[in-house]
């Protein structure tokens, strides 16, 4: 089964119910029938902007343990591709996050994405396939 891929923009708005996607992403979260997949750097990232709220933390760790959510790749072992991909959006500053999912896109052969983050209108997986997002950005 082809998973969908979670950006840190995705979990700040489901653990945060102050956020104006809060619902919007949680209802997303509902409906996924699919493995849910993210890198750590976006758990770490969206750990970092929930400010270590208690909630959040428990939340994602949780999702992690039942296997709700995936880590698929290390990122120790695609170096190489990941500096390969900074080198293509340097111009864009691409952030590292943003960037180990391009990678998991590229290894997954998916570009279903669960953000809230604009770049990935402009992000190319496959060279250039552009993502899906499954949140409508206006």
């Amino acid at each position: 089964m082809i998973p969908v891929l979670a950006d840190s923009s995705f979990f700040v708005a489901l653990y945060n119910k102050r956020e104006s996607a809060h619902e919007i992403c949680a209802s997303a979260y509902e409906s996924i029938q699919r493995p849910l997949v993210t890198c750590e750097a976006c758990v770490v990232e969206a750990l970092h902007l929930l400010n270590h709220a208690a909630p959040a933390v428990d939340g994602i760790l949780a999702s992690l343990e039942s296997g709700a959510l995936k880590i698929p790749l290390r990122i120790e072992d695609h170096a190489a591709e990941l500096r390969g991909l900074m080198r293509k959006y340097r111009d864009a500053s691409a952030d590292f996050a943003d960037l180990c999912l391009v990678l998991l896109a590229n290894k997954l052969d998916t570009g279903e994405i669960l953000t809230l983050d604009r770049d990935f209108r402009h992000y190319r997986w496959r060279r250039n396939r552009p993502f899906n997002l499954l949140i409508p950005l206006g």
